[in-house]
């Protein structure tokens, strides 16, 4: 009997992990297509905001998880990049390397947002956004061949401010929404 118990819980509990997995991606699915074209390669969007919120209230697994799926879906055709694009094409455009940085950034929050500290929240939402633009410049840089302040320029600096500010949204939205996923970590 006890085993059965244990069981059904355990079920129940991956059952709420998957629907809170899904939620992540269809989440950052519906905040990364709205963008702002910069008239460069690389325009403004939601998506970290929604990858940032993800790591911060599921944590690192679930919140990865959450943006695995995310970019596989912009993959296999469903529009959910900025601007509404898709395509696997895209990861191997200029801005690759800043998708496939999502997935460092959703790792870092949540680790970081897992020891229940705001100053951690805080720390692992601005290495993950390092590592975000370290990857993304690099790949920026290989496929446009330009050099790195050029690149710099273009995919970075115009960014630090948005980023800023959806840090501090981040911040602000995690309390009201951890309560909402129990048993997150």
């Amino acid at each position: 009997m006890q085993l059965t118990e244990k069981t059904q819980m355990s079920s129940r509990e991956k059952t709420r992990a998957m629907v809170m997995t899904a939620l992540g991606a269809a989440i950052i699915s519906a905040l990364s297509p709205i963008s702002i074209p910069l008239g460069n390669f690389v325009p403004i969007s939601l998506a970290t905001l929604g990858v940032m919120l993800c790591g911060a209230v599921l944590g690192k697994k679930m919140g990865t998880m959450s943006t695995l799926i995310y970019l596989i879906l912009g993959c296999i055709g469903m529009p959910v990049f900025a601007g509404y694009s898709s395509g696997a094409h895209v990861l191997l455009g200029p801005t690759g390397g800043y998708l496939v940085g999502y997935l460092p950034l959703a790792y870092l929050t949540g680790l970081f947002a897992e020891k229940e500290n705001k100053t951690m929240l805080v720390a692992g939402m601005l290495i993950g956004t390092a590592v975000l633009y370290a990857l993304g410049t690099v790949w920026f840089m290989y496929v446009t061949k330009m050099d790195l302040m050029a690149s710099l320029g273009l995919c970075v600096i115009p960014f630090l401010f948005g980023d800023a500010l959806k840090m501090i949204v981040v911040y602000i939205l995690r309390d009201a929404l951890k309560r909402f996923v129990p048993n997150r970590y």
